[in-house]
Formats: structure tokens, C-alpha cells, sequence
């Protein structure tokens, strides 16, 4: 019989300070984000507008995650 070992290598995350700037743009984007969705729900736009504005948004807010966002 063989002995199977699963090794997974440790993984060293370096903790770096997040400016205040960055900060402001995360809330500005989740707020015209809110606002686009409640206009999307209501009829208001369509939604190839909604995407269409979510990717603006996306530049102009710069969020950190926005590679990876859908």
C-alpha cells in the first residue's frame, strides 16, 4: 500500500495599509451601484444599460476587485 501525503505549501500574505483614497472609491462604487440596481428593479433602464454603466463605473471608481468581479 502507499502512503499518500497531501503537502499544501504555506502561503505568506503581506498585510499592506489600504489609503483612505482607495477606501472612498470602494463606498462610491457600491453606493452608484446601489442606486443603478434600484433603477435596473424599477424599470428604469434596461439591462444592457445597467451593464453598460457597471463598467464605467469599474474605470471610474477603480475597485480593487474589479478583475474579478462578474
Amino acid at each position: 500500500m502507499t502512503n499518500v501525503t497531501c503537502a499544501i505549501p504555506e502561503i505568506n500574505y503581506e498585510k499592506k495599509p489600504v489609503p483612505q483614497e482607495q477606501l472612498q472609491r470602494e463606498v462610491d462604487y457600491v453606493r452608484a451601484q446601489q442606486i443603478l440596481t434600484s433603477m435596473l428593479e424599477k424599470g428604469l433602464i434596461t439591462l444592457s444599460e445597467f451593464n453598460k454603466i457597471t463598467e464605467l463605473n469599474r474605470k471610474t471608481f477603480s475597485p480593487l476587485f474589479a478583475e474579478i468581479m462578474p
